[in-house]
């Protein structure tokens, strides 16, 4: 490998040039996999059981009726099968995940260890209080620090995700404006630089969305804003840094405006990790903004869960907060509220958003994550975050469009456009590339204030070497498309699957797996 000014680039020929195909389809250690349905049979399996009782059934006209038709496999072949399809994943502990605005970060094994103690680990939700007082004690330390470290009044624990918490911030200014009488108000205005959910939050509650529009150096048009103020209006959501990668510099004074008219401020705080430590929302009039604490204090991410949104609320947005919720009392036993009713103190709660109360391993690993970290710690985690975007964005500004290199330095992720690539390239050609160059491609075509975006997050946990590893290969990738190489329009040629039809794979995917007719069949 040689070594250039932007990092590591490949001096040998690609793989595969003037190489025969293997007999097996196999790449050296990059093994080919078929579906199950392929490499299985239905009359085999690796456990054997007698015929069962079907006499006795207590299914009645349930009972099946003809075979499931799955295939089975030998223990190996199942442990192999899984094995060889895990491989074709990318994953943050194989390298460099760069999806702007989502923030894949690794994840410290030592909040992992703490996550799984037999205390956190194998309680029940249904167990008596008195029997859960040390994973109620760390909800309510969590709940402390995530208050102290936002400037706000009170916080929401329940909330299992980004949307579910908007839900809940959202809920509360309803209910709010409903006890003032003013539940007329139904209007949300969302900025073009917010996050993708904020409109569809404010919509599903009931609330007519406008949207506020971005100025030209990628932040909310204030004066927009507050020209359109009114008694219709119930509050501004509103993305804190926002999508384009940058600090609202005027959102006290947007806070301020919103509160003279009427309304309520949210923030959607998913990239909180950019000023943790270093910036508190309620200093700058802040009514609710959730917290994925995923993104800023290290939880697992994706997969499809499980998640945890907390969202802190503002002095005046509190009493409206969701239950359950901990309590601690001054001898230090803690309780959790379930009931609007209690000593008549919660009256004023919306209700409940889930059954029970938030996650606890997330709980376990955010709290570990601030505790191991600190005050310093986490500012730190703010200030590493935004250099490495930096460090990107002035890395490659010379060879991507970067639309807000001259607003100042970005926040926590750098955005780039599609435009100087040669006639025909698109961001698609570039992102289908890095899969050969080993990268999970970055967020694409988001936010849409950009045409053909490209959403580059570092995170706090990348090291400069591994930074210049990804800049050399994303230029390389551009000057490609640049220069017009025809063979960036088929990329990937090194994955598992080359490029799909994606069109055709949307509108038409094939969820159901057929056996091929035989060859001299098909052949017919």
């Amino acid at each position: 490998m040689a070594l250039n000014q932007s990092g590591w680039r490949p001096s040998a020929p690609q793989q595969g040039e003037g190489v025969a195909a293997t007999h097996t389809g196999n790449k050296a250690l990059m093994l080919e996999e078929a579906l199950i349905f392929e490499i299985g049979d239905e009359h085999t399996t690796g456990v054997d059981f007698a015929p069962g009782d079907v006499a006795g059934s207590r299914l009645g006209n349930l009972t099946r009726k003809s075979p499931i038709g799955l295939p089975g496999l030998s223990e190996p072949e199942t442990v192999r099968h899984y094995t060889r399809l895990s491989r074709q994943n990318y994953a943050i502990d194989l390298g460099l995940f760069p999806l702007g605005s989502c923030t894949m970060k690794h994840n410290p094994r030592l909040n992992e260890r703490m996550a799984r103690l037999p205390g956190f680990a194998d309680i029940h939700p249904l167990q008596p209080v008195d029997t859960v007082q040390g994973a109620l004690g760390v909800i309510n330390e969590l709940a402390v620090w995530l208050i102290k470290l936002t400037g706000m009044h009170g916080v929401a624990m329940s909330p299992k995700a980004g949307a579910h918490g908007e839900l809940c911030g959202i809920l509360c200014i309803k209910a709010a404006l409903e006890k003032r009488g003013e539940g007329h108000r139904k209007v949300v205005l969302v900025p073009e630089s917010a996050h993708g959910t904020n409109p569809a939050t404010a919509a599903f509650a009931g609330f007519t969305v406008e949207d506020i529009p971005a100025t030209a150096e990628g932040r909310v048009d204030t004066e927009a804003l507050e020209a359109r103020l009114g008694p219709d209006v119930a509050a501004v959501m509103i993305t804190n840094p926002n999508t384009c990668g940058l600090f609202e510099r005027d959102l006290k004074r947007i806070s301020d405006a919103v509160h003279a008219a009427g309304g309520y401020v949210y923030c959607d705080g998913a990239n909180f990790n950019a000023i943790v430590g270093k910036v508190r929302p309620g200093d700058l009039g802040v009514d609710a903004m959730h917290i994925n604490l995923h993104k800023t204090f290290s939880t697992p991410h994706g997969g499809g869960g499980p998640g945890s949104g907390p969202v802190v609320l503002s002095e005046a947005l509190s009493p409206f907060g969701p239950l359950p919720f901990t309590e601690r009392y001054a001898d230090g036993h803690i309780t959790l509220v379930e009931e609007e009713s209690v000593d008549d103190r919660h009256p004023d709660s919306f209700g409940r958003m889930t059954a029970f109360h938030g996650q606890m391993g997330m709980f376990t690993r955010a709290l570990t994550y601030i505790l191991s970290h600190g005050a310093d710690g986490l500012k730190q985690v703010a200030e590493d975050a935004v250099l490495n975007a930096n460090y990107i964005l002035r890395s490659l500004a010379d060879t991507l469009d970067a639309p807000f290199a001259g607003s100042g330095p970005c926040m926590h992720e750098a955005i780039f456009s599609d435009a100087g690539l040669a006639a025909g390239f698109s961001t698609i050609d570039i992102a289908k590339a890095l899969i050969d160059e080993g990268f999970h491609p970055m967020t694409m075509y988001f936010p849409l204030v950009v045409h053909g975006a490209m959403l580059v997050e570092p995170t706090e946990t990348e090291s400069k070497a591994g930074l210049d590893q990804f800049i050399g290969a994303l230029r390389s990738v551009a000057e490609r498309a640049k220069a017009g190489d025809a063979s960036l329009k088929t990329a990937p040629h090194f994955a598992p699957r080359s490029r799909l039809d994606e069109t055709l794979a949307a509108r038409k995917p094939v969820l159901v797996w057929k056996e091929p007719a035989p060859v001299a069949e098909a052949a017919e």
